[in-house]
């Protein structure tokens, strides 16, 4: 069939459309132009989704019959899709676990948890908005996958992979001392070909797309991290106290870290009906190991994507909390 990827030269979009063309798909992509080119073997189109004659224009002569919507950032780009693409047989959404109103810190107990209703352009409220716009036009050919964190080759948004380089590079490595603190994840490459078969079967409604809970814990996937790259890392553990104390920024200095109080709920996520309609759970260490391998080759990485900062923390900052530990 002819499947449209809004989106499709970064990180899950790319592997959504190689998903597709392995199942035989006529596979195009809608990007601005600006991020590359998509894989081999599918069409490049391009527009502005914030444009509203901008799709149509794109797609002249091209009808698409299923949409994989990996880049809807805007409200205006859910309205203007709304428009464009309500005939077609299936449409998958990349929403997030952000649309929930609750989320983080959580926990999530089932797709019916509310929502984000408020007109701010906030990520999560955003993602709500383009649920509730597109499910209003397609009803039961929609669905939205509210996905946690997304793991795999390709990431350029690097929380994963600042943790594998600075494992890889050694010695003594800050980490929080809440190392015990769950996480859960799902790889790219088992979300983009399960994103291409719900919307081939089109199928509706909201899914919990991310990892079980419990899968495994900020301290096993960074002991994974040492493990794949090989590194001589000496993790010291860091109270969270002196990490708040030092400006240390959860997420952002130290990658995949929450507060206590947050991750005691924030990956308490009910993803029962993921598994029902077959998400795949890849094997944390196959996932790392395998970003490890692409980071080793990827050269330079792009910038992250929306604007974000580019993920770690600062060696001499590092350095100052390594010095208030010996």
């Amino acid at each position: 069939m002819r499947l449209l990827v809004l989106g499709g030269t970064l990180f899950l979009g790319r592997h959504v459309v190689r998903a597709a063309l392995d199942r035989g798909h006529e596979v195009a992509t809608l990007t601005r132009g600006v991020t590359g080119s998509p894989p081999d073997g599918a069409r490049a189109l391009h527009g502005d989704r914030d444009d509203a004659a901008a799709l149509p224009a794109a797609l002249a002569g091209w009808a698409p019959e299923l949409v994989v919507d990996t880049s809807c950032q805007t409200r205006a780009a859910a309205r203007n899709a709304a428009a464009a693409l309500g005939d077609v047989r299936g449409y998958a959404f990349v929403s997030s676990l952000n649309a929930y109103r609750n989320w983080p810190p959580g926990p999530i107990r089932g797709e019916d948890e509310p929502v984000w209703e408020t007109d701010d352009d906030e990520y999560g409220p955003v993602k709500a908005f383009a649920e509730r716009e597109l499910a209003a036009v397609l009803g039961d050919r929609f669905l939205t996958a509210r996905a946690g964190l997304i793991v795999g080759p390709h990431d350029i948004v690097d929380r994963l992979g600042w943790w594998l380089r600075r494992m890889a590079r050694g010695g003594r490595v800050v980490v929080p001392d809440a190392l015990d603190q769950p996480i859960a994840l799902v790889d790219a490459r088992d979300l983009a070909g399960w994103l291409v078969d719900v919307a081939e079967r089109g199928i509706g409604g909201a899914v919990n797309a991310t990892g079980p809970a419990g899968m495994t814990t900020l301290g096993g996937l960074l002991e994974v991290c040492r493990e794949v790259t090989g590194g001589d890392a000496d993790l010291v553990p860091v109270p969270e106290a002196d990490l708040v104390a030092a400006g240390v920024e959860p997420w952002q200095d130290l990658p995949l870290w929450l507060p206590r109080e947050v991750a005691a709920t924030a990956w308490d996520v009910d993803t029962t009906r993921a598994r029902q309609l077959g998400l795949p759970v890849r094997p944390v260490r196959e996932s790392v190991a395998d970003t490890w391998d692409w980071l080793r080759d990827a050269g330079e990485l792009a910038p992250p994507p929306r604007g974000l900062a580019r993920p770690g923390l600062d060696p001499d900052r590092e350095a100052a909390l390594l010095g208030l530990r010996r």
